[in-house]
Parts: structure tokens; C-alpha cells; sequence
């Protein structure tokens, strides 16, 4: 919806206003007539009639707002004009995120923006994605915002030649939005799965579109195996599973050997990338018949090559975890104390979750206690915080206190 409006009416605040209108209407129009049919369709058409109507009122004012297609493309008095498909992008939504991730913008403004804008993924989310606050992240959209408007960034579709220079921008936006509904920031329940059905149907189009670069396979192979365990990840009442705990048969064994076919597809390319080797990683966790049976020494090489192209410190840690079951707990703790220091992670709740557990497993009960607190605290999705304060409810018996209240 906000993809074609956007191409009418050349600004996405103004696109997200005749979106919102549109809904207001329809809450009126169909609490009198019924749904329509084709409710989409209505909805589209509501918000493009919406965005004319601006257009032909403020056509003087049209002229000083920032353009996303350019001005030879689109004539807001020809609707025949407005439906000419885009033959080096076919998706709508995934066009939108195309023309969002504009080279001219830094690529975290490009990522937030479309995540924001064009995935509707809230402020909130997208500041844990980036492992800032919700402040910094709202002030970081705004300024993109306000770069467009006052560099009069002439944003359009852009031609097949031109997608490869945006391709990483646009995979980091679909694997952010399939992180964020794969384990969502906040609510009850612990998968969105709206948002990871949305980022799977990017990826196998981004796949389908870009056959020829490796890391749209690596992102497609990486995304449907980590969704292939979605059904065991939780227990009666969403209750959490960890991967210890899952019942790896109702793993979905369709989408895991499609997903090792499509990593095996973009290993075979040449070096692999940062999507590409997470996919590698994931497909270690697919073939195993069970944690104790997981390849982990496998999986720390991988994690050592994948902090050689994307040193972050949440891959750091996600190497710390696979140390811990490849060399023992303790051999991972060290770890975790050095990546303590780093501000980023100052407030990410799978540090001190992580050592908890790690402190759990050495018999540190009254140690891993005060780490589940502090990563309760950080906490505010309800079946992780669940989850927490069970592991909680466990180490203070062990350690002869009583649990704190949840």
C-alpha cells in the first residue's frame, strides 16, 4: 500500500499521512457497507486517490518537496501512468525497499529507513537491531528524513545496473526484519510472524532477482533454516524451548534442505560473506541430531571467519556461546568479561543471560541468580522473561535463597 502511494505521491511522509487516511476511512466506509471484497485494493486505491487529491491542490508546494521517483516518470493526472510496472524490481514492497537504501544516505540511515518506513518495524525494534536507544535511533530516521528534503535527493527506482551497489543495505534490511519477528523486542509472544513470513518472501525474491550474487542465496539459505526450527521453539502457553529442549522432528525438514541448498549454492560461488556464513553456521545446527551431537569446534571456525568480514560484538558473543560447548564454560567466560566493556552491549540482555547460563553450568548458582536479574531486567519480551525468571526460580533454590519477585 505505502509502495504504490509513494510512487504518486513523491514523499514518504506524505504517502504514510494519505496511508493513515485511508484507513480512517475505511473504519468509516466499511463499518457502514461491510469489507469490501478486496480489501487491499480498497485500501490502495483510497490512499493513491488521497495522494492525487494533495498533488492537484498543492502542485506549487509538490515542486519543493524531495522526489522519490523522478518527475518525468509519474503523472499524477494519468492513472494509467501510475500502474506501469518496474521490470528491474517486480515486488512493490521490495522496490520500496530498493529505492530507500539510496547510496547517497549512510548505509545505518539507509537500513533504519527502511525498516521504519517500508517494513513498519517500530522505533523501538530498530534501535535494538542497531544496539542504540530508542532516542538515537528516532533522531537518526529524522535526519535522514531531513537530508532528503534539504539535499532534494532525486530518489527513483532504480535500474537493474544500479541494484548491486544497494544489495548489502538491502539484505542487512531483510535480515534485521526477520531478527525482529524471529525474536520479537517485546509483547507475549516470542515470534512475529508476520514480520518473518514478510522478510522470507524478500529474500526468495531477492534470490529469484540476483541469482548471480552469491549473499542473496547465502541471506535465503541463512533465513530458512533459522525459521525451520519456528514450530519448537515454544511449549504449551508459548512457553520458550531452548535449542537444548526442542523437539528437533518438528523441525521443518522441507525448508532446512532448502535452505542447505541454497548455502551450499553460495559457498560454491567463491569467498563467502557475512550472510553466507551465518547461513553456514545455521546449517551445522540443522544437520545435528542433537546439541551434544553439534559439530561446535565446526562452528567456532565459522564464527572466527565471520568476525574476519563482520566484527560486531554480537557475533563476538554468539562465538563465546559456541566455546562454551566446545571447550567448556569456563574457557568462555573470559570472553564474556572483555565483551562487558563494550558500551554497545551495555544494555543487551543476551550478554548477562549468556552468562548466567554459563555460570549455571560451572555450579556458580548465587552468581548466575544475579545475572538472570540483570537480564530480566533488560528484558521485555514476556515469553523471554518467562523463561529468565524460571532459570531464576532454579539457581536461588540451588543456591539456598529465595527467588526475587518476577
Amino acid at each position: 500500500m505505502l509502495s504504490a502511494t509513494v510512487r504518486v505521491a513523491g514523499d514518504l511522509d506524505v504517502a504514510e499521512e494519505c496511508a493513515q487516511e485511508a484507513y480512517v476511512s475505511a473504519l468509516q466506509a466499511w463499518t457502514r457497507d461491510g469489507v469490501p471484497d478486496r480489501p487491499g485494493a480498497w485500501l490502495t486505491t483510497a490512499a493513491r486517490n488521497q495522494a492525487l487529491d494533495r498533488l492537484r491542490r498543492e502542485a506549487t508546494l509538490r515542486r519543493k518537496l524531495p522526489l522519490l521517483v523522478e518527475p518525468a516518470t509519474v503523472d499524477p493526472h494519468d492513472p494509467a501512468d501510475l500502474d506501469t510496472p518496474d521490470a528491474a524490481v517486480p515486488d512493490d514492497r521490495l522496490r520500496l525497499v530498493f529505492t530507500c537504501c539510496h547510496p547517497t544516505l549512510a548505509p545505518e540511515a539507509r537500513v533504519a529507513l527502511t525498516l521504519r518506513l517500508v517494513c513498519g518495524v517500530p522505533t523501538p525494534d530498530v534501535a535494538r537491531a542497531f544496539l542504540v536507544s530508542e532516542p538515537t535511533m528516532a533522531a537518526r530516521i529524522t535526519r535522514a528524513k531531513k537530508k532528503i528534503s534539504e539535499a532534494r535527493i532525486p530518489y527513483r527506482v532504480p535500474g537493474r545496473a544500479e541494484l548491486p551497489e544497494r544489495l548489502d543495505s538491502v539484505l542487512t534490511a531483510v535480515h534485521l526484519l526477520f531478527s525482529t519477528g524471529h525474536t520479537a523486542g517485546e509483547g507475549d509472544a516470542l515470534v512475529r510472524e508476520d514480520l518473518c513470513d514478510r522478510a522470507l518472501h524478500l529474500a526468495r525474491t531477492l534470490a529469484a532477482l540476483l541469482p548471480e550474487q552469491a549473499e542473496t542465496r547465502g541471506l535465503l539459505g541463512l533465513l530458512l533454516l533459522t525459521d525451520a526450527r519456528r514450530a519448537a521453539r515454544t511449549a504449551e502457553q508459548g512457553r520458550l524451548l531452548p535449542l537444548a529442549d526442542q523437539d528437533r522432528t518438528r523441525w521443518n525438514q522441507r525448508a532446512i534442505l532448502e535452505g542447505l541448498t541454497a548455502t551450499a549454492g553460495a559457498l560454491a560461488s567463491g569467498p563467502p560473506g557475512r550472510f553466507t556464513l551465518q547461513a553456514a553456521i545455521a546449517g551445522v545446527h540443522a544437520i545435528a541430531p542433537s546439541l551434544e551431537q553439534t559439530d561446535w569446534p565446526r562452528v567456532v571456525h565459522l564464527y572466527d571467519r565471520l568476525l574476519a568480514v563482520w566484527n560486531t560484538p554480537v557475533v563476538a558473543l554468539n562465538r563465546a556461546a559456541a566455546v562454551a560447548f566446545a571447550d567448556g564454560p569456563a574457557a568462555a567466560l573470559p570472553l564474556l568479561d572483555e565483551l562487558a566493556t563494550d558500551p554497545r552491549l551495555a544494555d543487551y540482555p543476551y550478554l548477562p543471560a549468556t552468562r548466567a547460563d554459563l555460570l549455571r553450568r560451572l555450579g556458580d548458582a548465587a552468581g548466575a541468580a544475579e545475572s538472570y536479574r540483570r537480564a530480566m531486567e533488560l528484558t521485555a519480551n514476556a515469553a523471554e522473561r518467562a523463561f529468565l525468571e524460571q532459570r531464576l526460580a532454579e539457581v536461588s533454590r540451588a543456591a539456598g535463597a529465595e527467588p526475587a519477585p518476577g
